[in-house]
């Protein structure tokens, strides 16, 4: 094996940007060959029939597979597409370059750790070396003030904490050339799956959806110029972020960041120049406030590992859980017969995204007002949310299923009063719920209230036009 070649295996971290495992192997001075390969598990099927990862996650990852391999040819390289296990993949290829050592970044949850052990075993039986790095949160776990297994089971406590003692470590550089292989054979570098190869079908495109993003480290550096600067939105984000029309009422960098297009230390950088040339208040702060979010989860998953995934959760307690499958396809479906729960769920399904408030209020109903197994919701959610990052989505859930990190014993949200807070005159289910349309005012998401004769009127019977409620939803004077 040669010393002076090493492979950069890029999962979730799709940048050139701040990526210390590419940094690293850039300043080693060896001929760096990238690689990504489609670990074709990731569209397996679920237990519930569902394909672990859907369509519109699928195209966004394309995308960003895409823009990265983009990226590597103006630095005068290329990137390998591989499809198959990581860990037989990789290492064939190492094998056949003749490279020494293999870089990557670090995971947390147990199905890419048990692929880091197998690539690592196979790599040393090959002679090859291996080297990991940590680059996912904006908090370096080295740089914590505890150890991880010592992470606090609440949050504030968490935050108040690494705020205090932890410094953040300025992003790293970005290269602008690599020592790529000359000789490398062209038919090494694979091409690009589609969405057929996996049995997907391209997302129609919804005339509803304001969702317009793109996969890839450029996109994702332009929507926070955007955001940031051409648009100046930053400075009321706290007070718009719990939105639910359009594409500024929220960052929207999540899809960015769950695949690693753009890192949380660049956010943070921008946010300090923006509260240094433009604004600094609660909402520049809450923008950061939210990436300690993303850490904890981070943390707490790597601490408590395959229980985030357990029913139980981390708490190890006991519930009785609904299986109803109809109700749960209903929930799935944006036709549970409650438009504040149903217009969310059609949101998701039409653009991969649903806004932090819509996903707080249809994992309750499905939790708190159906009993059914918040697992499902999360598995469903892992699915189809463009913005799906393993930690934050279990943990999440395990949050309203009560058996998170949570230090309330129940966080039910009563719907009809989240409707009065965040869409009292409706507007946002006569988008998503064409056939409710016709409703004026606030009466839209309580159609079971109207007479069977005003409903005539407007041409909609529940039960035909619309679903009866699968549960009657709480008044908002028992909210």
């Amino acid at each position: 094996m040669s010393p002076n070649r090493v492979i950069v295996w890029f999962r979730n971290d799709l940048r050139i940007a701040d990526n210390e495992t590419l940094i690293k192997a850039i300043q080693s001075g060896k001929e760096i060959v990238p690689v990504y390969c489609f670990d074709l598990r990731m569209w397996a099927k679920t237990a519930l029939g569902l394909t672990k990862t859907g369509a519109i996650r699928t195209k966004f990852l394309i995308e960003s597979i895409r823009n990265l391999r983009e990226s590597f040819q103006k630095l005068g390289g290329n990137l390998i597409i591989l499809q198959g296990k990581p860990e037989e993949e990789v290492i064939k290829l190492a094998e056949k370059l003749k490279v020494g050592a293999i870089f990557y970044s670090q995971e947390v949850t147990s199905e890419e750790k048990t692929v880091d052990k197998s690539l690592e075993s196979a790599a040393f039986a090959k002679g090859i070396s291996t080297e990991s790095f940590w680059q996912s949160t904006l908090y370096h776990i080295d740089d914590l003030p505890f150890p991880v297994s010592q992470t606090p089971e609440v949050f504030t406590h968490f935050r108040k904490a690494v705020e205090k003692l932890v410094k953040i470590r300025p992003t790293g550089s970005t290269p602008s050339k690599i020592n790529f292989p000359s000789d490398l054979d062209p038919s090494l570098l694979g091409s690009l799956p589609s969405l057929q190869t996996y049995g997907l079908e391209k997302p129609a495109r919804d005339v509803k959806s304001w969702m317009e993003v793109e996969g890839g480290e450029h996109s994702g550096i332009g929507r926070l110029r955007s955001y940031f600067w051409e648009k100046d939105l930053l400075k009321d984000y706290k007070e718009t972020r719990n939105g639910l029309i359009g594409m500024d009422y929220s960052s929207k960098f999540s899809p960015w960041l769950a695949l690693g297009c753009i890192s949380p230390r660049l956010i943070y950088e921008e946010v300090k120049r923006y509260e240094k040339e433009r604004k600094k208040n609660d909402s520049t702060y809450w923008l950061i406030f939210e990436l300690i979010w993303r850490d904890y989860f981070r943390f707490i998953a790597k601490k408590h590992g395959d229980k985030i995934f357990n029913i139980r959760g981390i708490k190890n307690q006991e519930d009785s859980w609904s299986r109803d499958k109809s109700q749960f396809e209903a929930w799935t479906e944006g036709m549970t017969g409650v438009p504040f729960v149903d217009a969310n769920m059609r949101e998701l399904n039409a653009t991969g995204f649903m806004s932090n408030r819509g996903r707080q209020i249809v994992a309750s109903f499905l939790v708190n007002d159906l009993g059914i197994d918040w697992t499902w919701g999360a598995s469903y959610f892992e699915s189809q949310l463009i913005d799906y990052d393993v930690c934050s989505n279990w943990g999440n859930w395990m949050y309203v299923g009560g058996v998170g990190n949570d230090p309330r014993e129940n966080r039910y949200f009563n719907v009809l009063r989240q409707a009065k807070n965040y869409d009292r005159n409706g507007d946002y289910i006569r988008l998503m719920i064409p056939e409710l349309q016709a409703i004026k005012g606030f009466d839209i998401h309580q159609p079971w209230d109207l007479s069977t004769s005003q409903l005539r009127s407007l041409k909609i019977q529940l039960g035909h036009t619309y679903p009866h409620a699968l549960r009657k939803i709480p008044t908002l004077e028992k909210a």
